[in-house]
């Protein structure tokens, strides 16, 4: 779902299906309540996440909810402290923060607190010295003063240990983010791991220490350098800037400025620090299997130590209305695209709600007046809109993007042109209710997750809301009248906005930031502080992996004479029913041609327009998933409308009428939609480059129809193999609440005779690599690489090294090359390898890593990758975190609902027949370091490498590029075999 949605679309959905009628203040009643240990906490009424909240003597909210689908807990914790807080003189400080939070106190990190601190404290004091120099050699012999310090401190840091802890019992997804108003940190914990967590969290929320500043904030500036490559960051700057021209959400970006975090203070860092991580501040977040009672009762003798702090945040200003429209223009390299923006009220407002259902009844994604009158029908190439409610302002944003020809003010116009439908009343009585029903019916899918439930509970409290209040936010909705709404949006959307106009060209305003030099800090991969030691000695309470039985936990049948395979769905009534064909564009290359021109389409009796409203109206949505090997025409949505959607469904399949003008236009948006991935470096590097890096020539990425033969394609002949799809052999998968109720509607709706057998498929040659580097040109600041190298063919043997030393050597925050390329040497913000096993039997497996970094850094980066590539640093403490995390993952993992059919799919491909995580789980248990070594030496110290490489050719060192191989520059249409554009005219 492309929006940000609440909780309460659940919550009072269930409640309006309560057949006692009662008011809205008892329907989402508060109730204070006492557990068995005497913490008080209070729930609300109807609420389906069952949530407790309690608040602790020092101040600290804590919600606890249970989900026990896994043995798992997603864990937040929010500070309300963003970049709003920010000191103007000091921007990013609250992100960079974030990132010095992962770095240790005085008991972790450490080996030698009492000299690190000596040290550190230096570092300071040089760091306030750089600060106020104004002469920049100067400031340049400070820096080396810092830089030789730092080493210093380094031989008694230990680097990412707060990462090998949080690994070693299983973590996963440890991260933070930054944003306006909030700093949230997460893991996904096994639920025996609960106590460990507490102990390190309160343990690293409770003191700041410093240490490894310069090669962090290194990273951060390569962060800096990524958002200048980010032409969607840039449009959201300016649009920031322009509808926020006194407020911080405009005028302080996350980031920072480029001047300020070259010229960062400790001391300002610690005092934020101290201002607003205090326990009155933030929320310990917890949703998954837990104890209610246990659970608090450990959060309050770890958390519940912290010290109450009053804390004040500072007044932000406060905007004039804006009056007339505002016009911003950004220049990238990247595709067209147009932003408008209306400042709305906060959350938790009036307006919050009725913009919402506005922007719904515009937008939501099938019958919404954009979806129809700009998307199906094929105006722009693509549009849409959402809504984003902060503490003190919120706004409404739509985009879009311009067809081939059609220039950005036009696409201003058709987006506004459906506001204007809204204030004429032009559109039907039934959605506002439709609308109100799909967020429900959104929510119910949503809030089968933990993390889902846990990131709702985020936003309430960091954006001071009651819960009971967001609860209630449906029921509010229903009450909201078609002419309400028609009434404030002719009174809130005027000529109040800000457009801006993304265009293509080169960007103004790009820092080009020198390599300041840094030594290489000392990582001690091999000690451990005394802290590690004791929690690693915590025994966690026993948990057993749990081997699924495929061929029991998925029923069989046959319907029609077409296999049937099921899986119950136990918590809900959703339902998705999938049509699998095994043949995709290798069997046919014109088949996700037809299958995409579908939705343009309508019959004899529903126009294309029509058949998305009555899709809407059931709560069911249907859409087409096209492989190289696999088709699935799939179903999803409320249960009870399954056999009227398969009816729907099976009528536009068996009825399609060609119409040659909606194919014309479909034509050119896949030309427009060509020219865009032209300018998506992304797309060039891990679509096009990479693909040719494996195939060569002869790939799927350029085997392809030209513009000019779609254009000759007959539409009746696409209609043809839409409807000839269903004779040939199929299969269903239904995940749903009763077997019965999928074969009485596939019995009564999917009518097919004897069915034909797939055409050849064609065979692509995955070709030898080595001595190659491709090469792409792109305007940007950055330079990406990746190392791409084909290894032997699939071997389920494999797979229990493959997991341990991916998670070992290339993949994680404490994997040796996170270690060694970021943090020790401070040369990529982001670099990762990994060996990646074969999805399919027969074919070869391959060995990747990826270095992101400045393009006058690369070369360094590339030495340090191709050493760590041909011999693997042996690090026993390291090897035995990875493994211990690599079974703890493997204990708390559960393969759960749709994924169980999905899961065993994969395995067949693999031509693994039973269930073979056991045996991985065994092996693992019995793994040695100098196993580890055996499959480096074996798979990935001999591989050969093609060399993938996408970044500005100027800012490039092509002659230290030729030492890894010969450099061959592709031109991106000749990468995705795209027709070269005609030249311009004079």
């Amino acid at each position: 779902m492309k929006k940000t949605l609440f909780l309460g679309m659940v919550a009072a959905f269930v409640a309006l299906q309560s057949c006692k009628k009662t008011t809205e203040k008892q329907d989402f009643a508060v109730s204070e309540q006492t557990d068995q240990n005497g913490f008080s906490y209070t729930t609300v009424s109807n609420d389906p996440t069952g949530t407790r909240i309690y608040k602790l003597e020092n101040g600290l909210t804590v919600y606890l909810s249970q989900n026990k689908s896994e043995p798992k807990i997603q864990t937040f914790v929010p500070v309300r402290a963003g970049s709003v807080y920010d000191p103007v003189d000091n921007t990013g400080l609250a992100h960079y923060l974030e990132h010095m939070m992962f770095k240790g106190t005085s008991k972790f990190g450490t080996s030698d607190w009492k000299t690190e601190k000596v040290l550190l404290d230096s570092i300071a004091n040089l760091y306030e010295l750089h600060k106020a120099e104004n002469d920049e050699e100067k400031k340049k012999e400070i820096y080396k003063q810092i830089d030789k310090v730092s080493y210093e401190a380094s031989t008694v840091s230990i680097a990412n240990e707060y990462d090998k802890m949080v690994a070693s019992y299983g973590a996963q997804g440890t991260n933070a983010w930054t944003w306006h108003e909030e700093t949230v940190y997460t893991n996904k914990i096994p639920s025996n791991a609960l106590e460990k967590w507490l102990l390190l969290e309160s343990e690293r929320f409770g003191e700041l220490v410093l240490r490894i500043f310069h090669t962090e904030l290194e990273a951060v500036y390569e962060e800096f350098n990524r958002s200048q490559d980010n032409d969607f960051r840039r449009s959201s700057f300016a649009m920031n800037d322009a509808l926020f021209p006194k407020h911080p959400y405009g005028q302080q970006t996350t980031i920072g400025t480029s001047e300020h975090l070259k010229n960062p203070s400790m001391v300002a860092i610690r005092d934020y620090f101290n201002t607003y991580y205090v326990p009155n501040n933030m929320a310990v977040i917890l949703v998954g299997d837990l104890d209610f009672d246990n659970t608090i009762k450990m959060v309050n003798e770890t958390f519940g130590k912290m010290k109450y702090k009053e804390v004040n945040h500072p007044e932000r200003p406060t905007e004039d209305p804006l009056t007339s429209v505002v016009k911003r223009e950004v220049f990238g390299p990247e595709s067209e695209r147009i932003n408008i923006a209306f400042r709305t009220p906060a959350m938790g407002t009036e307006d919050e709600i009725k913009i919402m259902m506005i922007d719904m009844i515009l937008n939501n994604s099938t019958a919404g007046l954009m979806d129809l009158n700009l998307n199906k029908a094929q105006k722009v190439q693509q549009s849409g809109s959402y809504t984003q409610f902060l503490n003190d302002y919120g706004m409404h944003v739509f985009y879009g993007n311009p067809k081939s020809g059609q220039t950005l003010e036009e696409v201003e116009e058709l987006i506004l042109s459906q506001l204007d439908e809204i204030k004429k009343g032009n559109f039907d009585d039934w959605l506002t209710d439709a609308v109100v029903n799909d967020l429900k019916l959104k929510k119910m899918k949503d809030f089968e997750e933990a993390s889902n439930v846990a990131y709702e509970l985020v936003q309430s409290f960091v954006h001071f809301q009651d819960w009971e209040d967001r609860l209630a936010l449906l029921d509010k909705m229903k009450k909201v009248t078609k002419e309400e709404l028609v009434a404030y949006a002719n009174d809130f959307y005027k000529d109040n906005y800000v457009v801006v106009y993304k265009r293509q060209g080169e960007p103004s305003n790009v820092v080009k930031v020198e390599n300041p030099g840094i030594t290489p800090v000392e990582l001690n991969r091999d000690k451990k502080s005394d802290f590690f030691v004791q929690l690693d000695s915590i025994q966690m309470p026993n948990l057993e992996p749990v081997f699924i039985d495929y061929e029991k936990a998925i029923t069989n049948s046959e319907v029609n004479n077409v296999p049937l395979s099921y899986v119950a769905n136990e918590k809900n009534d959703l339902m998705e029913l999938n049509i699998i064909f095994d043949m995709g564009s290798e069997h046919d290359k014109k088949l996700p041609i037809a299958l995409n021109y579908l939705e343009y389409l309508g019959t004899d009796e529903l126009s294309a327009e029509e058949i998305s409203k009555e899709f809407y109206k059931l709560g069911v949505e249907y859409g087409v998933r096209t492989r190289g090997e696999q088709t699935v025409i799939y179903l999803n949505g409320l249960r009870e409308n399954l056999g009227k959607g398969l009816q729907l469904l099976e009528n536009l399949w068996t009825n399609a009428v060609p119409d040659q003008n909606a194919y014309d236009k479909y034509v050119l948006k896949i030309a427009k939609g060509r020219e865009d991935t032209k300018s998506n470096k992304g797309a060039i590097l891990w679509n096009g480059l990479f693909n040719y890096g494996q195939y060569g020539e002869d790939s799927p990425t350029r085997d392809i129809f030209t513009i000019a033969e779609l254009k000759q394609m007959n539409p009746q002949e696409l209609v043809a193999i839409i409807k000839g799809l269903k004779d040939y052999k199929h299969r269903f998968f239904y995940y749903g609440k009763d077997l019965a109720e999928a074969e009485v509607a596939i019995q009564e709706n999917h009518k097919v005779s004897e069915l034909k057998d797939y055409p050849a498929k064609k065979e692509y040659t995955k070709v030898a690599t080595g001595d190659n580097v491709f090469f792409t040109n792109y305007d940007m600041v950055q330079a990406e690489m990746v190392f791409l190298g084909k290894g032997d063919t699939f071997n389920a043997d494999q797979m229990a090294k493959a997991q341990v030393f991916n998670s070992y050597f290339g993949s994680g925050l404490s994997s040796i090359v996170f270690q060694e390329i970021r943090e020790s040497q401070s040369l990529a913000y982001s670099a990762f390898a990994a060996h990646s096993l074969a999805s399919k039997k027969g074919e070869p497996n391959y060995t990747y890593a990826y270095i992101g970094t400045q393009a006058n850094k690369l070369n360094q980066a590339v030495d340090a990758m191709l050493d760590l590539m041909t011999k693997m640093p042996e690090v026993q403490a390291n090897f035995d975190a990875a493994k211990e995390a690599t079974l703890n993952k493997m204990a708390a993992e559960r393969v759960l609902d749709k994924d169980i059919f999905w899961n065993y799919e994969s395995l067949k491909k693999r031509g693994i027949t039973e269930n073979n995580a056991k045996a991985i789980y065994n092996e693992v248990q019995q793994m040695e370091l100098e196993d580890l070594s055996t499959f480096f030496t074996d798979n990935i110290a001999k591989t050969d490498y093609n060399i993938l490489v996408v970044g500005n050719k100027k800012d490039l060192d092509v002659k230290a590029l030729e030492k890894l191989g010969k450099v061959k520059e592709l031109d991106v249409d000749y990468l995705f075999n795209f027709e070269t554009p005609p030249p311009i005219k004079n």
